[in-house]
């Protein structure tokens, strides 16, 4: 048989874009003696696998006790086919009213796969028309973009602006798409310690943009991983919480529980009009979707989540105490080591940003970064990093790079200060 030609597969194959999410993943594989502030992973040394026993078990004796379950409906629930729209859709809503005080009926949750899945499912229940395009604050998130390209989805970025979203790039990139014939869906956006910049919107801004996109008529798709890892204990509101009737909430537990169990949801309440006069939701066309792609979301994993939620009383802030602190702490011990390490850093021509939480930092440098430099990173010095322009999309060199706080211990922070500094003074010297 001949090889097939790159060409006769769907173009996405070769999009810079699907290209840099699994340069991402697998980065830290190519050089395991680096210390790496790539990847933007949560902490680990809290993970204990007696706690998956724990959980499921939980979980299974929740379904037996419930009214009307039974052993042998509790076996049948983790082993067999599920219900696509998921098992644990009742306790994800009880999650969101006491995290986020988001109140939504458990039957608008869909469970997936990631929340990747719910990324890819929301695009392409919107995408109907060649002209329909998704707005994006920009740098974004390598995976809705990602998602968009496998949709034929075009995505037009928007200014992020000093605090996280330029209203008036927003309006004006609406505007201009619909003047050129496109047809403007939605706006993805991150609005706490977004990835990759760490900015947060305040919440005049949530207000004004929610005022906007209803004026605009769009949809707001809100991704927000990172929320609970703020500097304080004190959360603005979410965008779903002030306004639900037009957010789309796309949520994950990869952060706040693990990313292992591949487990995350979307939340569309939006009303859909089939014209057969019965009542129809977002959610309900998405796991039409969902039932095509996926089936449904591993019961097992769900049951995982599912009794880690049961055990916390649906309390994910206090699940977490630990690995906010390891947040936090890393998070100050990265800024404190640059601010040491280079004291003159304004003067030529670098700087950073300070993020009130999340997972990362953008440090600003006067020459391109790109891949090549990355690889030289890795190799002479041993540390690792992300180059920005893998969240602008269109493979362009920046003078900008990622750094993640959230895997690393603190004698590995220091190390990998000490050798992320060496390559940057090695960078300015050859200038």
């Amino acid at each position: 048989m001949d090889p097939l030609r790159a060409g006769d597969l769907h173009g996405s194959l070769t999009d810079p874009v699907l290209t840099s999410m699994e340069f991402l993943n697998e980065i830290a594989n190519r050089h395991p003696d680096a210390v790496s502030f790539a990847p933007g992973r949560p902490y680990e040394e809290f993970f204990d696998v007696e706690a998956l026993h724990r959980h499921l078990r939980a979980f299974h004796d929740h379904l037996v006790a419930e009214p009307g379950g039974d052993a042998a409906r509790a076996r049948r629930t983790l082993f067999q086919y599920g219900r696509t729209k998921g098992v644990i859709h009742e306790l994800v809503a009880r999650n969101l009213a006491v995290d986020e005080d988001v109140h939504v009926d458990p039957e608008s949750v869909v469970v997936t796969v990631g929340c990747q899945e719910a990324m890819l499912l929301v695009l392409r229940a919107l995408r109907a028309d060649p002209r329909d395009v998704l707005l994006a604050v920009s740098p974004v998130y390598v995976g809705i973009t990602g998602a968009a390209r496998l949709v034929e989805m075009p995505v037009l970025g928007v200014r992020d602006g000093p605090e996280g979203l330029d209203l008036a790039d927003l309006v004006a990139r609406i505007r201009r798409a619909r003047a050129d014939g496109l047809r403007p869906r939605a706006l993805y956006v991150v609005p706490d310690f977004a990835n990759p910049s760490g900015a947060t919107l305040p919440v005049d801004l949530r207000r004004e943009l929610l005022r906007v996109v209803a004026e605009e008529d769009l949809l707001v798709l809100e991704d927000n991983p990172y929320r609970l890892f703020g500097a304080g204990d004190d959360r603005l509101p979410t965008l779903k919480a002030l306004d639900g009737e037009r957010v789309v909430y796309l949520g994950s537990y990869a952060k706040t529980a693990f990313p292992g169990a591949r487990v995350g949801y979307v939340v569309a309440d939006q009303p859909v009009d089939l014209g057969d006069g019965r009542a129809w939701s977002l959610a309900d066309q998405l796991s039409r979707i969902k039932s095509m792609v996926t089936v449904n979301t591993s019961p097992v994993s769900q049951a995982l989540i599912g009794g880690l939620l049961l055990e916390h009383g649906f309390d994910l802030a206090k699940a977490n105490l630990r690995e906010i602190e390891v947040y936090r702490r890393n998070r100050a011990l990265v800024l404190a080591g640059l601010a040491a390490r280079m004291p003159d850093a304004a003067e030529r021509g670098v700087r950073w940003n300070s993020p009130a939480g999340g997972f990362f930092i953008t440090l600003t440098v006067p020459f391109p970064v790109d891949d090549r430099l990355l690889d030289h990173s890795a190799r002479e010095h041993r540390v690792l990093w992300t180059p920005m322009h893998h969240f602008h999309g269109d493979g362009r060199p920046l003078p900008h790079l990622r750094l993640s706080v959230s895997l690393l211990t603190p004698d590995e922070i220091e190390r990998g200060l000490d050798r992320l500094v060496a390559f940057i003074e090695e960078q300015l010297a050859g200038r």
